[in-house]
């Protein structure tokens, strides 16, 4: 058993970092702008499925249809929040929430529809298949490419949020919006950025997490919890918290259902409760909270 925790704890830190990449954006919507914006999953699973058809349709090699598929998400994500999402930021948490949860729905009706209810399997190239050599344990070669991805991800999300004047004018817009406004800011435009922004990452996060966890109509609903879970946990608006929440959740899911099979997600879920009941407000909660 001991053997077996060098090897769960990186397979954890691999998993830990798609769920950050699709719930970084969703800390950018919900903790920073304050929406309360459930669909976020299902740019997660437009993300893969513009992978897939990329990759098999039209030949695109591996490399450069992620990069297409993260930014056409993002393009979509902007598309979706001028047409739709913008007309309900001054709306009650519980018209947002109603409505992202239609839009759920309308997802996942509209990929059944286009690409059918089964499982859609990706092909990644040669150099990514097989296993590697890491301080002495033996991981698969796609796993060690999502944490060096996402750690470069991470660090770059970081810095732009938290130590730009990006992150600081969005979070001003939230607070104060006719202030912000009379400052010279644009705040539509900057929300549609901020908007875009998140939706590539979860574009980009649903395109690599294809390979592990499969892509099928059900993805927003299947991944909804974890990544309310995980932005909730790591404090809204904190994309620190975020990150640090989602790494202990993927070592965790992943431990549990390797000694406790039986247990499903339920030692995720208690332990996530329990945590929630010390600290509500989660491990970095914004200060203006």
């Amino acid at each position: 058993m001991l053997d077996s925790l060098p090897i769960i704890l990186f397979n954890g830190v691999a998993y830990g970092t798609l769920l950050f990449l699709m719930a970084g954006g969703l800390s950018i919507t919900l903790g920073l702008m304050g929406f309360a914006n459930l669909a976020h999953g299902a740019f997660g699973m437009l993300g893969g499925y513009l992978l897939v058809t990329l990759m098999d349709r039209l030949g695109w090699p591996f490399p450069l249809a992620v990069c297409a598929a993260a930014i056409l998400t993002g393009v979509a994500g902007m598309m979706a929040e001028q047409a739709v999402f913008r007309r309900f930021y001054r709306a009650n948490e519980l018209d947002q929430v109603l409505m992202t949860t239609a839009v759920i729905f309308m997802a996942v009706a509209g990929a059944s529809f286009v690409w059918g209810q089964s499982q859609m399997p990706v092909r990644v190239p040669a150099y990514l298949n097989g296993t590697a050599t890491l301080l002495g344990l033996t991981v698969t070669r796609y796993r060690l490419f999502l944490v060096a991805v996402g750690g470069l991800i991470t660090a770059g999300l970081i810095l732009a949020i938290e130590y730009t004047s990006f992150g600081a004018k969005v979070r001003a817009a939230v607070d104060n919006r006719r202030m912000t406004m009379s400052c010279g800011i644009n705040v539509d435009r900057l929300f549609v950025l901020a908007f875009g922004l998140g939706t590539g990452l979860a574009g980009l996060g649903g395109a690599l997490s294809v390979r592990l966890v499969g892509l099928s109509p059900l993805f927003p609903l299947q991944y909804l919890t974890y990544l309310m879970l995980v932005v909730v946990v790591g404090g809204l608006g904190s994309i620190g918290g975020t990150l640090a929440a989602s790494l202990a959740v993927g070592v965790i899911d992943v431990g549990s259902k390797y000694f406790f099979p039986e247990a499903g997600s339920f030692v995720v879920y208690g332990l996530t409760a329990a945590f929630l009941l010390w600290r509500p407000r989660g491990l970095f909660p914004r200060a203006s909270a």
